[in-house]
């Protein structure tokens, strides 16, 4: 049997439904549901807080990246594992990308899937206008699913009153769910790429806690998980989104390195891969009988000089290359690769050496969207003219570069060329690229 799923979404970023729904999760485990977590889109963060509310590792869902079979396998492994399935959406409940802007948007997964779903609107600063917002997302696209509404951040009874009479009146036909307290000491705090982390946060599990009073002080939780409804999508088997580069894949797993995707190793799993961690920061090498290592992205310009005292961890990676193992660097992993790696105050720290480039966030500057990548080149990642699509969110730049063989030709989302991305040599290859999925033939402008 398949289990139930629903979205929470909001109208905007910022609205609160990321502590919503860790509320949410950790009061359903509380009550011992076998609840899993997901998250809408490519955002790592997010996902790192979902699964230690939920205790057990939250899976990313995204329309544009993945391919249909891609999203229903993943969707399906969520479904036969839990009783419940909850997912946060990205942005605003109709913001994506694509020429129409809503491509890949958490409405656009809630078509896909048919969980229904379930708005968070902040209610702070606005009383009777708040039916008004709702009722303008309800009647916006028919075919939403749209089935609850969550008022957040409410200030007290007699707000509430307000707010739900206006919402009584004026949209019929969709649950009220109850509301959920303003508490202005229930934060998550946020640095250059987002949130920071649950793992590198020890206060991370009062506030999850707190938020789980609150939504079990406030909102009606037997009514939210009857409006669940079990996907539509076609059963699939779990596909890989990035080949596994070896039968035993050494991941690097600590703060410097956090951004990989739970799906992508549950997939490397059932393709029959091995998957080992260890931690540079540490100063460990990847295991030895591994036959490729992978170095995700994360946050090495916050631990350089760690990472550059770490000479175990470098001579492993050396031992490696010098074996022929494949090493492969994703952003944060790839600047790992380089030879150096310049901070924000303009000190260059070594890395493995291992790619011809240097790296900084001196000058920093933002490069973010989806993007359609080509292999120029066969090798583990697959054959020559292979496309994925992926992410890319960072602010460093190669501030010098010296000669290897190009790794992708890239586009962003609306098929505009960015040019050449990465780098190989030898066995060691990467990109600022998250790479997600396997895909056709990219988009052209």
């Amino acid at each position: 049997m398949r289990a139930p799923g629903l979205i929470l979404a909001a109208p905007a970023s910022s609205s609160g439904k990321t502590l919503v729904t860790l509320g949410l999760l950790r009061h359903l485990r509380r009550r011992g549901l076998r609840v899993a977590a997901a998250k809408a889109g490519p955002d790592y963060i997010d996902p790192t807080f979902l699964a230690a509310a939920s205790g057990a590792p939250c899976v990313n869902l995204d329309p544009w990246a993945m391919r249909p079979a891609a999203l229903a396998g993943l969707v399906g492994r969520l479904e036969a594992e839990s009783e419940l399935v909850v997912c946060e959406g990205v942005m605003g409940l109709f913001d994506g990308t694509g020429a129409t802007g809503e491509t890949g948007s958490t409405a656009e997964l809630a078509r896909l899937t048919g969980w229904p779903v379930v708005l968070v609107i902040d209610a702070s600063g606005q009383g009777a206008s708040a039916a008004a917002l709702a009722r303008g997302f309800a009647l916006h696209d028919p075919d939403l699913p749209l089935a609850a509404i969550i008022l957040n951040r409410v200030a007290g009874g007699r707000h509430r009153a307000l707010v739900e009479g206006a919402l009584a009146r004026h949209l019929l036909g969709i649950a009220r769910l109850g509301a959920v307290a303003h508490d202005p000491g229930l934060t998550l705090p946020a640095r250059h790429l987002g949130l920071i982390p649950a793992g590198e946060r020890p206060g991370a599990a009062p506030v999850i806690e707190r938020a789980a009073e609150l939504v079990e002080a406030g909102l009606d939780i037997g009514r939210l998980i009857a409006l669940a409804a079990p996907s539509r999508l076609e059963q699939s088997e779990l596909l890989p989104g990035v080949p596994p580069i070896g039968n035993h894949i050494a991941v690097a797993r600590d703060d410097a390195f956090v951004f990989i995707y739970a799906g992508q190793l549950a997939a490397w799993r059932a393709q029959g891969a091995t998957v080992s961690f260890f931690s540079p920061l540490a100063d460990e090498a990847p295991d030895p009988g591994a036959a490729a290592v992978f170095l995700p992205g994360g946050y090495p310009e916050l631990h350089a000089g760690r990472l550059a005292a770490a000479a175990a961890f470098r001579a492993g990676l050396r031992q490696a290359a010098a074996a022929g193992k494949p090493v492969y660097g994703e952003c944060g992993g790839y600047m790992a690769l380089g030879d150096a790696l310049t901070d924000a105050d303009g000190r260059a720290h070594r890395m493995a050496g291992l790619l011809p480039m240097v790296t900084s966030f001196a000058e920093p500057r933002l490069h973010l969207g989806y993007r359609q990548a080509v292999l120029l080149s066969p090798g583990p990642l697959g054959p020559r003219g292979g496309c994925f699509r992926g992410h890319e969110f960072h602010y460093a730049t190669t501030a010098r570069q010296g000669p290897a063989e190009p790794l992708l030709s890239v586009t962003d989302a609306t098929g505009r060329e960015l040019g050449i991305a990465g780098m190989r040599c030898g066995p060691v290859f990467g990109s600022f690229v998250h790479l997600i999925d396997a895909s056709g033939k990219p988009l052209r402008a």
